[in-house]
């Protein structure tokens, strides 16, 4: 059965981000991820984690300028200097969480620039992160994101992520399957998680309802369905990963949104 973990970026957005690590324990999860750590000090966070019993599973590194819109710079030049800091305070943090993965964002293709020209830069930084991650066991993952959401991401694509993986040749490179972003760009989702799971390449699961980013059991995805094929396939290749559970409650801030839209959970707790 996969582990589930709670994406408390977007969960239980009615409650103080601290106060969301034991609502997420009092519903069943087991692990928690999110999307930046970096307003809180780790030490606070490591205390959540600890007195809720959870295991941290997952963040990003810094992004870049994200209110400015910047969504990572892995693939910009001239940004070297940056992007290492922002790993190192990653791997600063992670250390502190007892994290094992952190996911490095692409970042957005500049205008009049195209993703050949970038994919260098992409390639050498990713390469240098897993050289720092490995010294502390910490897999680096990618993620393809749709370009809806993300318009201008570098990477959009299961295939684009797995040549580029495929590429940098470090053991803990890995891939962010995100299964809602791989039905909006590509569907036929079963089928590439039978081939991209037995790889090795796939560090880590998130899920969505496609269209709206709700509940897994709202929109047109069978996730159960899903999740047995994740079940199967893992049993064949002894994958033991996560499922993060990034989307937003169709509810919205109300009280026990969150909670409320666990009906698709229930089978799976515990």
């Amino acid at each position: 059965m996969p582990r589930f973990a709670a994406n408390l970026s977007m969960l239980y957005p009615e409650l103080d981000f601290l106060d969301r690590f034991e609502a997420a324990a009092r519903d069943g999860f087991q692990g928690v991820e999110f999307l930046f750590p970096y307003a809180c000090e780790a030490q606070e966070l490591a205390a959540r984690l600890k007195a809720n019993g959870l295991q941290q599973v997952l963040f990003n590194a810094p992004p870049g300028n994200w209110e400015g819109g910047e969504r990572g710079t892995a693939c910009l030049p001239g940004r070297d200097a940056e992007f290492r800091e922002g790993l190192a305070r990653a791997l600063s943090y992670a250390q502190a969480l007892a994290c094992p993965r952190v996911h490095v964002m692409a970042g957005l293709v500049p205008a009049g620039t195209t993703r050949e020209a970038l994919r260098p830069t992409y390639v050498a930084n990713l390469r240098w992160a897993a050289g720092e991650a490995a010294k502390q066991g910490v897999d680096v993952l990618i993620e393809p994101i749709n370009t809806r959401d993300i318009p201008g991401f570098f990477l959009n694509r299961q295939d684009q992520a797995h040549d580029l993986v495929a590429e940098i040749g470090a053991g803990n490179v890995k891939v962010q399957m995100d299964l809602y972003h791989c039905q909006v760009v590509e569907g036929d989702v079963a089928m590439k998680i039978r081939q991209y799971l037995p790889t090795g390449r796939v560090g880590h699961f998130q899920i969505a309802g496609v269209p709206e980013r709700h509940e897994p059991d709202v929109g047109e995805m069978n996730y159960p369905y899903l999740f047995d094929v994740i079940d199967q396939v893992a049993a064949e290749c002894g994958w033991s990963g996560w499922v993060g559970c990034e989307y937003r409650p169709r509810l919205g801030a109300q009280p026990g949104s969150t909670s409320k839209g666990l009906g698709w959970f229930a089978p799976y707790r515990d």
